[in-house]
């Protein structure tokens, strides 16, 4: 009987114990672990890498609709956590590199790059890199790219008949090639090289893959490709340095800006850090500038009254200014502008945007639930969708580059972070201005002297491209005039 009773009270001991242990267990729980975000579906190890893998957009519209605007995709190994909106993306874009990082999950550039720039270096000295652009795109420098791009245009679309058909598409990525060429790699490649860089930029891109960004050094035809792409352009820029400093000579061009920058301790910049730099602004900037710039055409020949509206600023301007184009009067073009704007809301080219956690951080939607992202979690967002939440923008599939008007200014009425084609924040693109520039450089000169047509049904989006462009031809017919100021 005592050893039945011993064994009775050794029981409910061990059941007290463990039902007091689950009590504190309970109540010093971090709260990330009671407030995940709730999990894509998926199958046993894989987790959701099917869904996503059919198209990262796809699955974040049917994810957004079912779990709302913070969500976590399992990916084998790796777990990404969605952010959607403003709401919940504000410490994506404002918080320190120490907590989320861009290195880890951008390290598939580093081949095409190339060591010692970017993301091949820490956090302090890829700041430094970056005070580098900021310096080469200032006003002061800015005014003379346009000069640049100005004259790049003119001469371009001179060799245009008096009629005809082309694909616009075509025209404008060999347009801001050569534009990038003379206003970021220099004059030597402009005048004198630009076949042979733009061939070696093409093995570049071609090398930039989706397997890629898994397996940035797998030993495939396109990496060997992109590799010996990524030395000759070494040796060639090598040279221009060398050549330019000997002679004593300056010129202005984002090179030149380069060659001459210097980091705090008072070290110039090397030959290699000069090449990659370049490398990583051309290709920050050409696709970018050629996507939006052919969206915002096909748009503008679609919508008639768009159309109508942006002929009728440069009316007005070439009534103020002639026929001269500059810096100062692309900055007045406030109609093209946010047609450009509008084009990029519906159409940017990056659709994801990543970081990488090094802690824990709290989110809100704007439903007023919270959740906990915990340490080691890839962070996402995206800008092709954040870009069209209906609570946002009214209709916001449709092209409406009015919606950015004053007194409207729906990217405005949410809040910060409300339109992210250019990301945002920390990490928001140096670019920007030199790609509005470039844009509204090449569309003033062809809204002043063609009329056009568009012929081929309206483009569809490429979204199997590494950057998401336009898919196939954007085919039009032109007629040269000159816009009347009549």
């Amino acid at each position: 009987m005592d050893a039945t009773n011993k064994f009775y009270n050794l029981g409910l001991l061990i059941v007290a114990t463990i039902v007091v242990a689950k009590l504190i267990s309970s109540l010093v729980m971090p709260r990330s672990s009671k407030r995940l975000p709730p999990i894509v579906k998926g199958y046993p190890l894989i987790g959701g890498l099917v869904k996503f893998l059919k198209g990262p957009i796809v699955m974040i519209r049917e994810e957004y609709s079912k779990l709302g605007s913070v969500f976590t995709v399992n990916l084998c190994n790796r777990k990404i956590t969605f952010l959607i909106g403003p709401e919940v993306s504000a410490h994506f874009f404002k918080a320190p590199e120490s907590d989320l990082s861009q290195q880890e999950v951008y390290q598939f550039n580093v081949p095409t790059f190339g060591p010692g720039v970017v993301f091949d270096v820490d956090y302090s000295i890829r700041q430094e890199q970056f005070r580098f652009f900021t310096e080469a795109l200032r006003v002061t420098k800015l005014k003379g790219y346009v000069d640049q791009m100005v004259v790049e245009a003119e001469d371009y679309f001179s060799k245009w008949g008096d009629s005809g058909e082309v694909d616009l598409k075509f025209e404008l990525e060999h347009l801001i090639i050569l534009t990038a060429s003379r206003c970021l790699l220099g004059r030597e490649v402009r005048d004198k090289l630009f076949d042979d860089v733009s061939s070696l930029f093409h093995d570049l891109d071609n090398g930039m893959l989706p397997i890629s960004v898994l397996f940035p050094y797998l030993p495939i035809p396109a990496h060997s490709r992109r590799d010996q792409a990524r030395k000759k352009l070494a040796d060639i820029f090598a040279n221009i340095i060398t050549s330019r400093k000997c002679a004593a000579k300056s010129e202005n061009d984002m090179l030149q800006s380069f060659i001459d920058s210097k980091y705090k301790d008072g070290r110039p910049t090397t030959e290699s850090e000069v090449t990659g730099l370049l490398i990583a602004a051309l290709f920050a900037g050409q696709h970018t500038s050629s996507i939006t710039s052919t969206w915002t055409g096909a748009y503008l020949l679609k919508y008639k009254e768009c159309l109508s509206a942006v002929q009728e600023e440069q009316k007005s301007l070439m009534k103020k200014h002639g026929k001269r184009v500059d810096h100062d009067i692309l900055a007045e073009m406030d109609v093209l502008y946010r047609c450009i704007k509008e084009a990029l809301r519906l159409h940017p080219p990056l659709i994801m945007l990543l970081r990488s956690s090094h802690s824990d951080f709290t989110v809100q939607t704007r439903e007023g639930k919270e959740y906990d992202i915990p340490k080691g979690h890839i962070v996402g967002t995206s800008p092709a969708f954040a870009n069209r939440l209906p609570h946002i923008y009214k209709n916001p599939d449709s092209y409406d580059p009015d919606r950015f008007a004053p007194g409207r200014e729906e990217d405005k009425a949410a809040g910060a972070f409300s339109y992210i084609s250019f990301g945002g924040g920390r990490h928001g693109c140096l670019g920007e201005p030199f790609a509005y520039l470039q844009i509204k450089a090449i569309w003033s000169h062809l809204l002043r002297n063609f009329e056009f047509e568009l012929i081929s049904p309206f483009p569809e989006i490429d979204w199997n491209a590494m950057v998401v462009g336009v898919k196939g031809k954007v085919m039009v017919r032109y007629k040269r005039r000159e816009l009347s100021v009549d």
